[in-house]
């Protein structure tokens, strides 16, 4: 290979890897605006988060009957399908941590993505409850 050819197969290379990237006004990716507000992570992560305390809500988006039926202790009901584009009364706060939970996971990843477009700001899915070892409790009788 010719060293002109290189350095135009380094050029377009170059050109292939900066086209790729859309700058938001503060200069960072729209990508990893949204990859940092949004995390994955285990059932025993967010128990360690919850051992640890600090500022934290735990939110339950599956049905009232569902979450009636069993939830984790001082969670609070959501349902996937009321979260909007409107602001939420029971989250306030766009920057407090959240951690997610419906019942297999594919829920909470769509109420966590719906509250990373509005603005919140520190989601934490954790899945679903039929993954979670630790306590629940019930409101049936």
């Amino acid at each position: 290979m010719s060293p002109k050819t290189k350095v135009i197969l380094i050029m377009i290379l170059a050109l292939l890897s900066f086209s790729g990237c859309s700058a938001t006004s503060n200069g960072t990716s729209a990508a990893s605006a949204s990859d940092s507000a949004y995390h994955k992570i285990t059932a025993e992560e967010a128990k360690s988060i919850m051992d640890e305390g600090g500022e934290y809500i735990v939110v339950d988006v599956r049905t009232a009957e569902e979450y009636d039926e069993s939830h984790i202790p001082g969670s609070i009901l959501i349902p996937n399908e009321t979260i909007v584009d409107e602001p939420i009364e029971l989250l306030q706060d766009k920057n407090q941590k959240i951690l997610i939970y419906c019942r297999s996971g594919n829920r909470s990843h769509q109420a966590a993505l719906k509250l990373v477009d509005m603005g919140y700001t520190d989601i934490y899915d954790f899945g679903g409850i039929i993954d979670w070892p630790y306590e629940t409790i019930s409101e049936q009788n």
